[in-house]
């Protein structure tokens, strides 16, 4: 119920402006992304797309948005990118027509939000216990050579572990043939994350980090729809765009014939002075209805 009151006001004022299709936006970047990387086998160009903190606060501010274009690695050769690709583009459209646009976007926004936020906390945790290290390199230095760390990686596996607590129940082909439960995939994913949080330099710590705290967020704000299924969810997102689209409200109406200034923006509505109670009638009714008078 409290995530209801949460998200609905902001929904309200804010989900015609909603990214429709989201998914295939972001992967359509990770294409870009990758022809990039082919054209540019020394990554000079990449340098310059990746997320600096450093390089952002000397003016180049593009690569709060141009970081995104560098696809998560890939996991050898063409095809298995493209399967990637479509995997993600499937599981993302599944998230959006289950939550609702809106949901779908605060989601993704909010996770490379809190990557940005990561880098750039990364950045004055170095300066507090990493100085000697960046005397020695250089900031431009040092900063270039960690900022790959920030990529869309984390947040393709919030994704899908998004996808794996929306859809427990569902099945994947693991290597292409063996049926197995998203939810064990999920819950194996996870262990994966916080071993390798455990386990790696503290530059991917910030990152793991920031896809974590998304993912978290998410759970704690979604505990009211975890009992339902899918399907459920998808019918209840469905019935609140459809209340808000055929029920408006309205400030005038005539307790007469029904009649409002949605209706009839030019009629004109008053209350009867004489009635017992609040009962607004239309110009046309005014003065001829019958007065309700209490017994």
């Amino acid at each position: 119920m409290g995530e209801r009151n949460i998200m609905s006001p902001f929904e309200r004022k804010f989900g015609k402006y909603a990214i429709k299709n989201l998914s295939f936006i972001l992967v359509f970047c990770y294409g870009v992304g990758y022809l990039l990387q082919l054209m540019d086998r020394s990554n000079i160009l990449i340098s310059f797309l990746t997320l600096n903190p450093y390089a952002i606060l000397h003016g180049q501010v593009w690569r709060l948005v141009t970081w995104i274009l560098i696809p998560p690695p890939g996991s050898g050769g063409l095809f298995l990118t493209l399967i990637m690709l479509v995997f993600y583009c499937s599981i993302g459209t599944s998230l959006e027509r289950t939550w609702g646009t809106y949901r779908y976007n605060v989601y993704l926004f909010q996770g490379m939000l809190f990557t940005i936020l990561g880098s750039f906390l990364l950045m004055g945790y170095c300066y507090l216990f990493q100085g000697e290290m960046i005397a020695y390199n250089t900031p431009e230095v040092f900063f270039a050579y960690i900022s790959p760390v920030f990529s869309t990686y984390y947040i393709n596996m919030s994704i899908f572990l998004a996808y794996a607590a929306t859809f427990p129940e569902a099945q994947v082909l693991l290597m292409f043939f063996v049926p197995i439960k998203v939810k064990w995939l999920g819950i194996v994913y996870g262990i994966m994350l916080v071993f390798e949080f455990l386990g790696s330099s503290v530059f991917y710590k910030f990152a793991i980090a920031a896809s974590l705290l998304n993912f978290l967020v998410f759970f704690l704000t979604s505990r009211s729809l975890m009992h339902l299924n899918p399907k459920q969810i998808h019918r209840r997102q469905e019935f609140k765009r459809d209340v808000r689209r055929n029920t408006g409200i309205t400030k005038h109406k005539c307790a007469i014939c029904g009649r409002t200034e949605v209706d009839h923006p030019n009629l004109q509505f008053r209350f009867c002075s004489k009635c017992d109670g609040n009962y607004e009638y239309c110009e046309e009714h005014l003065y001829t209805h019958t007065h309700i008078k209490r017994s």
